[in-house]
């Protein structure tokens, strides 16, 4: 179980935005990248959730549409902080991102043909793809406990792969066969 929150209310709701802010505003990458940022945030620092937690909020966030950054912010800001928590995850999710984006946006549509850019690009990606390993490694160790959940992991991959099955197909299915099959 997570940790009581014992600080003030404007306290949370100041930590959240701190929190989210930072995970977001180097999430290079789009949402897959920004999720160890996220679990960095939430896990470690402020150990609002567990491993476990984090992972079972992931998949029910993956389970909906639209960005994977702000179903997070919503459910861990709501969860530490009611309504108030929510929006202010949301906000630190949401604003300075923007902001950022708004500055750099003149910037690259100037120089996006440099060299300079391009190498900076380059650099940044290998990165992005070693954040996401790490995050499919720490949730892995927890996804797989028992021998039916690799069968599922396997039959998910061979039917997005090979089938080039939608993903959304795959969750609700793997969330209607838990709950008929493994729910007991």
């Amino acid at each position: 179980m997570a940790a009581v929150i014992t600080v003030p209310f404007y306290i949370a709701i100041w930590q959240l935005f701190v929190a989210f802010g930072r995970a977001n505003i180097f999430g290079f990458g789009g949402g897959p990248s920004v999720i160890p940022l996220i679990q960095q945030e939430v896990v470690d620092n402020y150990k609002w959730l567990t491993t476990e937690e984090f992972t079972d909020a992931l998949a029910m966030g993956n389970a909906l549409p639209g960005p994977i950054a702000t179903k997070m912010a919503a459910y861990v800001g709501y969860k530490i902080a009611g309504i108030g928590g929510a929006a202010s995850a949301l906000i630190g999710t949401v604003i300075p991102t923007a902001v950022a984006m708004l500055a750099l946006a003149g910037l690259y549509f100037k120089y996006k043909d440099t060299p300079q850019i391009g190498g900076m690009l380059k650099a940044v990606r290998p990165v992005v793809v070693v954040l996401l390993i790490q995050t499919v490694w720490e949730m892995g160790a927890k996804s797989f406990p028992i021998p039916t959940t690799w069968l599922i992991a396997l039959v998910a991959l061979i039917a997005l792969f090979q089938f080039k099955l939608h993903p959304i197909i795959l969750i609700v299915s793997s969330m209607l066969y838990g709950l008929f099959f493994l729910s007991r």
